[in-house]
C-alpha cells in the first residue's frame, strides 16, 4: 500500500496526523509530509482511518 497526497487540496487541517503521527506531519506551513509512503500491512487500519479523516479528501491509499 502507498500514501498519496494531493496537494493542491491539503489544506493542512492535520485531522491526518492527530490520528496517525507516525505517518503524517503538518509543518508550519500547513503542509503535510509523509514520514513513510508505505506502510507495513499491519498498520493498515490506522492509516486508512486517517486517510479517511481527512475533511478535504486530500490523502488516498493505493494498494
Amino acid at each position: 500500500m502507498k500514501i498519496v497526497v494531493d496537494r493542491d487540496k491539503c489544506e493542512g487541517l492535520g485531522m491526518c496526523e492527530s490520528m496517525a503521527h507516525e505517518y503524517f506531519e503538518v509543518d508550519d506551513d500547513d503542509q503535510v509530509h509523509i514520514h513513510n509512503e508505505n506502510p507495513p500491512e499491519e498498520d493498515r487500519k490506522m492509516v486508512l482511518a486517517a486517510v479517511n479523516s481527512c475533511p478535504v479528501l486530500a490523502l488516498s491509499l493505493e494498494g
